[in-house]
């Protein structure tokens, strides 16, 4: 539509990795599709950067409810294209790019992932961390879920159900959903009702132990899993849902170098 999406590109240093190019590693940040920008996963993103030897391309897609909501999948794929299409630019290898994201920007990467196979754009991984995969924006009980981490955690740290509300009241206002509905695929809203999950590339899904979104994470990893596609998936124990921002934590730790092995795994990086 004409619009400019800001970007924060991290080029890894030179006298460590290289002069390039560089394999290259699109971030989208979480915020559940409301907060967010350029600073909330800076330190992630240094981290994958210097620790795998990638360049990391930070997205700073629109947010609701200033945009609606599905433009940022629109986004997130223009961010894509513009990194194919720019490699040269860039410094960094077309043929080598991955992708990634928290809650909301897990959502978008798994959107992506779709999206690349169909437009035959071959992908080397997504790190998708917590995302969500069903319409629980629309949710107007916590037990209008079907799974039992989100009874379980409906009050719980971090995101409790009436923060999952609040992003949907925001994201998807009740008197624009069937519009929402009409503009964009169903299964956008809830990636579990994909209709194709074969071919697709291979992906590391990453949920943690005491968050309300972490069955539906998981259940989407083995619907993968069962398409025939290549998934690791990951549990983080006692952790709740934001713990990947939290230092003081050692899950934390774990989980940036979970990173950085992932990423030089799959872009073949020694």
């Amino acid at each position: 539509d004409g619009a400019s999406i800001p970007v924060r590109v991290y080029y890894p240093d030179e006298s460590k990795h290289g002069p390039g190019p560089y394999p290259v590693h699109l971030n989208f940040h979480g915020g559940g599709f409301v907060l967010g920008n350029l600073s909330t996963e800076s330190t992630l993103c240094l981290s994958m950067c210097e620790g795998a030897g990638v360049v990391v391309v930070d997205v700073d897609y629109r947010l609701c409810p200033e945009t609606i909501w599905g433009i940022c999948f629109q986004d997130a794929w223009a961010a894509l294209k513009w990194v194919q299409a720019e490699a040269g630019t860039l410094n960094v290898k077309a043929d080598s790019i991955s992708l990634g994201g928290v809650s909301a920007g897990g959502h978008i990467s798994v959107l992506l992932q779709h999206m690349a196979r169909d437009a035959g754009i071959p992908l080397k991984l997504i790190m998708a961390t917590v995302p969500p995969s069903t319409d629980a924006l629309f949710y107007k009980y916590y037990t209008d879920s079907p799974f039992p981490s989100f009874h379980e955690f409906y009050r719980g740290p971090v995101l409790a159900f009436q923060r999952i509300k609040w992003f949907g009241e925001l994201s998807a206002p009740v008197e624009k959903r069937e519009e929402l509905k009409k503009m964009w695929p169903k299964w956008w809203f809830s990636p579990l009702k994909a209709p194709n999950l074969s071919d697709l590339c291979p992906a590391l899904i990453r949920t943690a132990e005491c968050d309300p979104l972490r069955d539906e994470g998981e259940a989407y990893a083995l619907k993968l899993v069962a398409g025939g596609n290549k998934v690791t998936i990951k549990r983080y124990i006692g952790v709740p849902h934001t713990f990947m921002y939290m230092d003081f934590m050692n899950q934390k730790q774990q989980y940036d170098l979970d990173s950085i092995e992932a990423l030089k795994e799959a872009h073949g990086i020694k």
